[in-house]
């Protein structure tokens, strides 16, 4: 048996396939949507506001999978106003999109905290599954799980979509740390890993 060329043929399969791997990635659209804007301000406590933070942390998960060599677009890209039947339009014409909306949660019970992240369809719940596994695995707060819900953005998103709720900004010791650039940076890293873990692996 010659192991050599064994050996020639496993490696030059496995070339294939991941330039095939590669190909697929790279054909998506990924689609960043910061929640809120403009005169929508999202949640608002303890001098931080939701719509500043979405946009800052979609700005970076943008420029990380740019990196990648993948196509992005962002539903706005400073503090603008953008409606939901717009933002999901966009997404809607792109075959084969692919749609996340950033967002950072709050609760009256200033207690609550913890990351979580929901989805609508099937292909859906693969997305979000991917994002909150690695949001969970590398943040040291609640893992509050990913979850079906009918949010309006999801229900009107043809594609494969999810909802990242990236934190409580209700809660004081979370909310600072929302705030915080370092927090922002892991937040894109794993929330960019997950969306490109989900394409390579559909």
């Amino acid at each position: 048996m010659n192991y050599k060329n064994i050996r020639g043929s496993f490696l030059l399969t496995l070339s294939v396939i991941l330039i095939i791997a590669s190909e697929v990635l790279l054909s998506k659209t990924v689609i960043i949507d910061p929640g809120h804007g403009g005169k929508d301000k999202g949640a608002y406590w303890y001098g931080i506001s939701e719509k500043t933070l979405t946009l800052d942390v979609a700005k970076k998960v943008e420029t990380l999978l740019r990196s990648k060599g993948i196509k992005v677009l962002m539903t706005r890209k400073s503090d603008q106003y953008v409606s939901i039947q717009d933002r999901a339009s966009i997404a809607n014409n792109h075959s084969d999109a692919i749609f996340v909306s950033i967002h950072f949660n709050a609760h009256t019970n200033s207690s609550v905290k913890g990351i979580e992240t929901f989805y609508l369809s099937s292909k859906g719940k693969k997305l979000a599954s991917s994002i909150q596994s690695r949001l969970a695995r590398r943040i040291n707060t609640r893992n509050r799980g990913s979850k079906k819900y009918h949010y309006a953005v999801l229900r009107k998103t043809r594609g494969v979509a999810a909802l990242v709720e990236c934190g409580f900004i209700s809660n004081r010791w979370e909310g600072n740390r929302c705030a915080s650039n370092w927090y922002k940076e892991i937040l894109a890293q794993e929330i960019t890993d997950g969306i490109t873990a989900y394409c390579n692996n559909n």
